[in-house]
């Protein structure tokens, strides 16, 4: 299996490469600085070095992975950004960062992604229930929320137009002990990637352009 893997330079997207490493499967994998390269490296990850934030650097994703044909894609680059609770205007740079790295990201990347994709191949975006609108009973994070319920649209638009040729999802991983879930989560990293790497590897043509929980449950979104 040929897995690529955007943003594992920790957290979820190091979990990915870790499990998807122990199956036996060749993995490529992005991340922004040095250090996490050398890391994914130990780990026997072919690695690329991509800032989805940043125009010039994803502009030169499709010819580092040319010739490639990606069993399964998972996109998990992703920034929270302010902590509010209310209806708390963003700055200009916070709404302009988070924005950029969840929303802006994803549409800049699946346009390089398409010509690596094997016939069948499974694309991921990991997504959030808080972007969910219709299951929504907080207002907690509220820029965060928009990016999601945005990314989800992006995800719904990129299933339409790869139908037939690939299986296109989004993902809530759960509240997930991370640096972005903090150590009070309900469940650990390698629990969250066992099940999304479950439900990835059962999805059918029909699944696409769904919003999974990581166990599998269909979400509202």
């Amino acid at each position: 299996m040929n897995v690529l893997i955007i943003g594992a330079s920790r957290g979820l997207g190091f979990e990915f490469v870790r499990q998807y490493r122990a199956a036996g499967a060749c993995i490529t994998a992005t991340a922004r600085d040095d250090a996490a390269l050398d890391r994914l490296r130990e780990h026997g990850a072919r690695v690329l070095k991509l800032d989805v934030a940043d125009a010039a650097s994803v502009s030169g994703l499709a010819w580092q992975i040319d010739g490639e044909r990606f069993d399964v894609v998972v996109i998990n680059a992703g920034v929270y950004g302010p902590g509010t609770s209310g209806l708390e205007t963003p700055t200009q740079t916070d709404f302009d960062a988070v924005m950029h790295t969840n929303v802006l990201g994803p549409m800049r990347l699946l346009p390089q992604l398409v010509d690596a994709l094997a016939p069948g191949a499974r694309l991921a975006i990991i997504s959030s229930k808080m972007g969910s609108i219709g299951m929504r009973a907080g207002t907690a994070g509220w820029l965060y929320r928009a990016s999601k319920a945005a990314v989800n649209s992006v995800m719904k638009d990129t299933a339409l137009t790869l139908a037939g040729k690939a299986t296109v999802i989004s993902f809530h991983p759960g509240w997930v002990r991370t640096d972005m879930g903090g150590s009070g989560a309900d469940i650990d990293a390698a629990t969250s990637i066992a099940g999304m790497r479950t439900v990835l590897a059962s999805v059918k043509p029909a699944d696409t352009g769904s919003f999974f929980n990581y166990d599998g449950q269909r979400l509202n979104w």
